[in-house]
């Protein structure tokens, strides 16, 4: 009867490993969609024979194991593909938007604005005492200026957005990382207790891995690998210390999660900064750290090293555009003021400066060279009647300004000490009552009511307009743009409020058009444009033609190198689901398998069942 039980016995085993295969197949079937799911199968052995004199006699099946077909290089390579991808992917939807800023075809766009700007200098230079032209002008001045300010704008925004999808992205970070821990914990104590693997649980934490490299690059280091060669030569599971790190910084260490840092509370231009709180309690800055996935994205578009002084990012593809339209702004306005003070009129204000009076001008960060300007006096008819030369070196402050204008000289040979510079104009660098300074030069009231007007203007030691000191470009003396950035760029609000007092001469002589015709021969000549650390030299339209290259290029650049990643994403992932991925024909052929033997292993039962009931019936 032991024969007949043992047999029974085997009957049973090869039943429930029939049993388990269909039940393991049909969890495979189920989850086929599930993301992150690794196939799984079935690992099973014979059972210990049982010893008889005739020999050893088999005793079944033994199911050892339910293991993933998984290949942890594969999926390594996966993750980091998929962090290539997840940044490829962010960094060209940004530049595609961004794109869009700089819509430079026909009739449209800031270039298209600049010719007109020019085209209606020339016209008011053909007509400088046209009301309506001077309308005109004003208008399309505007234009431009808005259309500079409105561009800039938008980057801007756009840079503020990457600023807060930094922190949405942080925060995921150090979710997801939290969790990823407390999984550690849960596969330790499920695989110690039952002795098998935490397949689903392992499927959820490399969900997770792969999340966290698509947000930040990380790397996952386990100390040990096992391959389980009874399942698939590419199978491979790790087992001992595990890590997850972003450049050698971990974030996770077995069940301990260490969060990352990030705030802006120490930057007046609102930009947050990553870090990581070291062990011993000193914060490591991440921004140069972090290189892969949907933030080192970030940080490359928005900017990542924050300069200490502006604070506002030192790098980055969108500061370098804000930068660059920052350039041109002031170019265009520090150019073109220093043009229009030639300007004869009756006072000049220039913008709030913050320079002591005593400070040298060349080393105050005001884009003031040595070199020198002259101080023109006009009459009542348009005559020039004085003129002094103000020079400006490398000690030169704005007291030592007002020292050259007020000394008794006799500008105008006629041996009269009533009717030079320092009789005529009065020189003032005061702080306000805000504690603003600012530079006033002023007719005197009573040759203001005689009909005087003066003017300053620059002396160049070239034909080229960018060769002089721009003493008046850079305070903004008498100027025709207000501003000093893309951002706050506009005509000045004397002239918009006051259209027809635009100027088109030196002096104000009638059809006296000078002024005009060098704001048209501005467009053709060559400035040194300052963008961050960088510098140009160039024409106002050749700096924007720089600025619309840039983000051409950087976008086509984005676009080629979004191809190659999907690409490599697309053979790598085809990799990963064919060794991982649940194949619905290949669990129906296993289906049928487990089907059939265990109808085979029912037969074994069913046989037995019947000699046992022949025995009884011999014995009755």
């Amino acid at each position: 009867m032991s024969s007949i039980f043992s047999t029974l016995g085997i009957g049973y085993s090869a039943l429930n490993a029939a049993q388990v295969g269909i039940s393991t197949t049909g969890h495979n079937i189920a989850n086929a969609e599930t993301e992150g799911y690794t196939r799984q199968r079935v690992v099973s052995t014979s059972a210990t024979p049982i010893p008889l004199a005739a020999g050893n006699v088999g005793n079944g099946v033994e199911i050892q194991d339910i293991k993933r077909i998984f290949d942890n290089f594969v999926f390594d390579r996966y993750s980091a593909v998929s962090a290539d991808k997840e940044y490829s992917d962010f960094e060209q939807q940004t530049l595609d938007q961004l794109s869009t800023y700089f819509p430079e075809i026909d009739g449209v766009g800031i270039k298209s604005d600049m010719a007109t700007y020019y085209g209606m200098w020339q016209t008011f230079a053909d007509n400088p005492e046209n009301d309506s032209i001077k309308i005109a002008l004003v208008e399309q001045t505007q234009t431009l200026s808005q259309h500079i300010s409105q561009t800039v704008e938008l980057v801007e925004n756009l840079q503020s957005q990457m600023n807060e999808q930094l922190v949405v992205n942080v925060n995921q970070v150090n979710e997801l990382a939290e969790e990823l821990a407390g999984l550690n914990i849960q596969i330790e104590v499920s695989e110690t207790t039952s002795g098998y693997s935490a397949n689903d649980l392992r499927d959820k934490r490399n969900v997770i891995e792969r999340n966290l490299s698509k947000l930040i690059g990380a790397d996952v280091t386990n100390s040990k690998l096992t391959a389980n060669m009874n399942i698939h030569s590419n199978s491979n599971t790790t087992e001992g210390s595990y890590t997850l790190s972003i450049n050698g910084f971990n974030i996770v260490d077995g069940s301990s999660f260490h969060p990352l840092f990030i705030t802006n509370k120490e930057n007046p231009s609102g930009f947050y900064e990553v870090s990581y709180d070291r062990q011993d309690g000193q914060k490591i800055p991440l921004e140069e750290i972090i290189s892969d996935g949907k933030i080192g994205a970030i940080f490359d578009l928005r900017g990542g090293t924050i300069d200490t002084t502006s604070g506002v990012p030192s790098d980055g593809i969108l500061q370098n555009v804000i930068s660059q339209l920052d350039a041109l702004a002031q170019g265009m306005i520090e150019g073109t003021n220093n043009l229009y003070a030639q300007n004869a009129t009756g006072k000049m204000e220039s913008n709030v400066i913050d320079v002591n009076a005593g400070d040298a001008l060349i080393t105050s960060g005001l884009n003031i060279n040595k070199g020198s300007f002259d101080i023109l006096i006009y009459d009542i008819d348009g005559n020039e009647v004085a003129k002094r030369n103000i020079k400006i070196d490398d000690f030169t402050s704005m007291n030592s300004i007002e020292v050259q204008i007020a000394a008794n000289l006799d500008d105008n040979a006629d041996n009269s000490a009533n009717n030079d510079i320092d009789d005529f104009i009065l020189f003032s660098y005061t702080p306000s009552a805000a504690g603003e300074k600012s530079l006033s030069m002023n007719m005197r009231p009573e040759f203001i009511s005689n009909g005087y007007t003066f003017s300053v203007a620059d002396n160049l030691t070239t034909n080229e307009f960018a060769t002089g000191s721009n003493f008046a470009g850079a305070i903004g003396l008498g100027r025709f743009f207000d501003g000093d950035s893309a951002k706050n760029m506009n005509l000045a609000v004397d002239i918009r409020n006051n259209p027809t007092d635009l100027r088109s001469g030196y002096s104000t002589n009638i059809g006296d058009n000078r002024v005009a015709l060098d704001m048209v021969q501005q467009q053709f000549e060559t400035y040194s444009f300052q963008a961050a650390d960088k510098s140009y030299d160039s024409t106002i339209y050749g700096m924007y033609d720089i600025t619309a290259t840039y983000v051409g290029i950087s976008t086509n650049s984005a676009i080629t190198r979004n191809e190659t990643v999907s690409t490599l994403f697309n053979s790598t992932q085809m990799e990963y689901d064919s060794t991982s991925k649940v194949s619905m024909d290949e669990e129906l052929t296993n289906l049928i398998k487990y089907q059939t033997s265990y109808g085979a292993a029912a037969k074994i039962i069913t046989t037995v069942d019947q000699m046992m009931q022949t025995l009884l019936g011999i014995k009755q």
